[in-house]
């Protein structure tokens, strides 16, 4: 057991960090206020290599191994969450095709996210969140093509997405199937982009289908794989969620450190009065805690056997602690912590969403619970 990073991942973790001081801090909070998607600040990051973080290097990604991808995505999100979000939907597309796509698939489509290209992970519909069982999206098999019909909701890059990986149930069955749907193909719809309270300079948005004719050799896995293999992507992909929680916890810490070494009441920073620093010490430990979940359940991804319940461990308290610490920070900065112009304040709003996208924490104590109970 060994908590040290290795030079690689020292080095990696400083390039990040480097990027998203000097890159992304001084504009995150424009593109939080005008709501618009950075497109130079993603071609940037693919420029570095800090882009399509999953990717093996065979297929065109930087082939880094997981607690490196864990580190990059902690400092992106301490940058600014809503880019961090959109730079790990690639990621998150990707996961069901590296699951159970066939060589072919994997060449074409990771070659166009390679070349500049979008993803999105359409799973979320209007009526079926965390009961995936309830799926409304429906597929039919006619010939060498399925007809696709239904809606997808809270996409993350739909606006924007040259493709979406899509989980549907075969009509009249109860057999899952997952697919790659090319955005051009007729019939598919991209609504208006989502105003919403975080993650701002992300884009999300609803696609409908509407008898999108999907070629079956689309298709992921075989017929009734797309449940298993969307919820092995998932497994891959809810760690990173505890590192995207993990960067807005570490940013939200810092600025709370900064302000309280800073900010002087009574003659004297508020850092020398004890109920900030028993404040600043509960928020340094909990973080510190949430990076060693985090950490581990990153580590058995890497071991290629993901852990369902660390994963969850790590996610849900993550995402609790992100939400924590965010309020301790605006607390910290009392009256100023409520205006926009103090970097707090958008930590807040960005934390929320960390306890419900991906599997609510509600949804995860159910996954802890299970697994805990199973014997």
């Amino acid at each position: 057991m060994d908590f040290r990073l290795n030079e690689d991942q020292e080095a990696i973790k400083i390039m990040a960090r480097d990027f998203v001081n000097q890159e992304m801090i001084p504009v995150a909070r424009e593109y939080d206020e005008k709501e618009e998607f950075p497109f130079h600040i993603h071609d940037k990051l693919r420029e570095v290599g800090l882009y399509n973080l999953a990717l093996p290097e065979e297929y065109g990604g930087p082939g880094i191994d997981k607690i490196s991808h864990a580190l990059i995505v902690e400092e992106l999100a301490r940058g600014c969450a809503g880019i961090a979000t959109s730079v790990e939907a690639n990621s998150l597309a990707s996961y069901p095709i590296l699951v159970g796509g066939t060589e072919e698939q994997k060449k074409k489509y990771f070659g166009i996210i390679v070349n500049g290209g979008y993803s999105a992970f359409a799973l979320t519909e209007p009526s079926a969140g965390s009961d995936v069982s309830g799926l409304k999206t429906t597929a039919e098999r006619v010939g060498d093509e399925y007809i696709l019909n239904g809606e997808k909701c809270f996409i993350t890059n739909a606006s924007y997405a040259n493709y979406y990986t899509v989980l549907a149930k075969l009509k009249d069955s109860n057999k899952f199937v997952a697919f790659i749907v090319d955005r051009e193909l007729e019939g598919l719809n991209v609504g208006p982009h989502e105003k919403k309270m975080g993650l701002r300079s992300s884009n999300t948005a609803s696609v409908t289908f509407d008898d999108v004719r999907v070629p079956a050799e689309n298709l992921l896995g075989e017929e009734g794989d797309g449940f298993k293999i969307f919820m092995k992507a998932l497994s891959y992909a809810r760690p990173m969620v505890g590192a995207q929680a993990l960067g807005i916890a570490q940013g939200a810490y810092e600025e709370a450190l900064r302000y309280a070494k800073e900010r002087k009441q009574f003659g004297k920073p508020i850092a020398n009065f004890q109920g900030i620093q028993f404040m600043l010490a509960d928020m340094a430990m909990q973080v510190e805690a949430a990076r060693l979940l985090v950490h581990k359940s990153v580590w058995y991804v890497q071991q290629g056997t993901p852990n369902t319940k660390a994963s969850s461990f790590a996610k849900c308290y993550a995402s609790d602690i992100a939400m924590k610490v965010a309020t301790d920070a605006v607390q910290i900065h009392g009256g100023y912590g409520f205006i926009r112009e103090y970097a707090v304040e958008k930590y807040f709003r960005d934390a929320k969403i960390m306890q419900i996208y991906e599997g609510t924490n509600q949804i995860q104590r159910v996954v802890i619970a299970k697994d805990i109970l199973a014997d």
